[in-house]
């Protein structure tokens, strides 16, 4: 089996305790991640060991139900979860890893790695779709940080927050 892990980063225009917060709300995963069509089941702020389900969209049309429990929590630093219901992929591993970081203006900002790992048996088969899958991947990694970033803005704005 073929082990990959898949990296990409963004900076976030809202301080990392802002970050943190959201992206600490399982409940909240369909607002901003871009595969999540719907979280199906959560337990509201990320527990280690607490599972939540979700609806994803995969390739194409292609639709899946997920399940993720929170393995690893490291307060404002780091978030690592793993998640099963996505085959051909397996062992699948999402880890989130934050810095907080000065915006060229000056204002505290984030910097996010969202990073995935996982297995494609399959043999050659697995190596032909993961040259498909990855960057669609990377695609929506990056899509969802840039939804999280319009979130984030969106409620500061709408709350007046700074």
């Amino acid at each position: 089996m073929n082990r990959y892990v898949v990296t990409e980063t963004a900076i976030i225009d809202a301080p990392l305790g802002r970050v943190w917060d959201v992206i600490s709300r399982t409940d909240r995963y369909a607002e901003w991640v871009a595969g999540a069509i719907e979280v199906t089941d959560h337990h509201g702020v990320a527990t280690v060991g607490k599972t939540y389900a979700e609806r994803n969209r995969t390739l194409g049309p292609l639709k899946t139900d997920s399940v993720w429990t929170v393995r690893e929590i490291e307060p404002l630093k780091r978030r690592v979860d793993t998640g099963t219901g996505f085959a051909p992929l397996q062992d699948v591993t999402n880890t989130f890893e934050f810095h907080p970081v000065q915006s060229p203006d000056g204002r505290d900002a984030t910097e996010m790695l969202y990073q995935v790992e996982y297995t494609i048996g399959l043999g050659p088969l697995g190596l032909l779709l993961d040259s498909i899958q990855q960057p669609a991947m990377r695609a929506g990694m990056r899509t969802s940080m840039a939804n999280l970033n319009t979130l984030l803005r969106s409620e500061d704005s709408s709350t007046g927050r700074r």
